[in-house]
């Protein structure tokens, strides 16, 4: 019998600070590890959703991106993440574009839920504070909470962003 894949979404801030990026680092590659099937979604975004597409996809684990319904690419940030969003989506084994939203802020939630959605686990690059707008990592969170989705946060307690 051929089992499913484990779908495993991330949620996670745009910038890391360097005094986290070794713990989150080694946790995505713990939950990206192991011998069972698993499938990866992420938005591609700058931060925490391009690290996790990147091992995921050098461990061969194939990826979904979900792409906010907006100008998606013009807002990731300047012209190296932009190129790395792109390089990053030609490897990715699905595309999913979501319709399109009124405000960016709506888009990155919408994305944020389709993910949470869709996936059987998540994996969160969060500092634990509420979001600063919304459909930020801490709203993303709580959805999961709230629609029994298991999150595990990756952070180094006492680092602010």
């Amino acid at each position: 019998m051929t089992r499913s894949p484990t779908r495993i979404g991330v949620t996670g801030h745009r910038v890391i600070p360097d005094a986290v990026l070794p713990a989150v680092d080694a946790g995505i590659r713990a939950e990206l590890g192991g011998n069972t099937p698993i499938e990866a979604l992420s938005c591609l975004a700058a931060g925490a959703d391009q690290l996790f597409a990147h091992i995921a996809l050098e461990r061969g684990v194939p990826v979904t991106a979900v792409v906010p319904g907006m100008d998606y690419e013009a807002h990731l940030g300047g012209d190296g993440v932009r190129a790395s969003y792109r390089r990053l989506l030609k490897f990715c084994a699905e595309r999913v574009d979501l319709p399109y939203e009124h405000t960016h802020e709506e888009a990155y939630y919408a994305a944020g839920r389709y993910i949470v959605d869709h996936a059987d686990r998540m994996i969160a690059v969060w500092d634990g504070a509420p979001a600063r707008g919304l459909g930020g990592t801490g709203d993303v969170v709580d959805y999961a909470r709230r629609t029994g989705v298991p999150v595990r946060v990756l952070w180094s307690p006492g680092v602010r962003r």
